[in-house]
């Protein structure tokens, strides 16, 4: 390295230690100026705050429509208790436990009217099913057996205080 690039550098490390050493370096007199600026920044009357801004006001409704008829009263009819219904006095079956559509239809025993279906559930027990058990959580009635599905008919809340019956089925994979 030459004297020239010496002189350099070592001017360049005494000019950055000069300018950095301001700021760190602190003399007992530095601390009267500290406490006399926060006296006077303390001092200082506090900015004036925004104006809150203005209420609307609001125009009242006064509800004139109690004599009239309900609207609402006429839009889901009674349907007076006809119509399909779950059995609550039925005792549940095993595969009425798990959903629909965790049932899985594995196969048949036998042909014709005596076809026996064979679903596994989700706890991977096989179970035999026949034409008028039950299955899913929606009381689900088996309608039909064949050996590539199982047809049912579930009952469905129609949202009126009634049930609809809804078609549903378990396929062979």
């Amino acid at each position: 390295m030459s004297n020239a690039a010496r002189l350099a550098l070592v001017a360049a490390v005494a000019l950055g230690v000069a300018g950095c050493g301001r700021g760190i370096t602190s003399t007992p007199g530095d601390a009267p100026n500290l406490e006399e600026w926060v006296a006077n920044v303390r001092a200082r009357p506090a900015p004036p705050l925004e104006p809150l801004p203005v209420m609307q006001q609001f125009e009242t409704f006064e509800y004139s429509a109690q004599g009239l008829r309900d609207p609402f009263s006429d839009a889901f009819p009674d349907t007076g208790g006809v119509g399909p219904r779950p059995d609550s006095d039925r005792r549940k079956q095993e595969l009425e436990e798990f959903p629909l559509d965790s049932l899985e239809m594995v196969g048949t025993i036998g042909r014709g009217a005596g076809i026996i279906g064979l679903v596994m559930a989700p706890d991977k027990v096989t179970r035999r099913v026949r034409v008028g058990d039950y299955a899913g959580q929606a009381d689900g009635r088996i309608t039909s057996i064949s050996e590539d599905r199982i047809e049912l008919v579930e009952l469905v809340p129609d949202g009126a205080g009634g049930w609809l019956e809804r078609p549903a089925a378990i396929a062979l994979e």
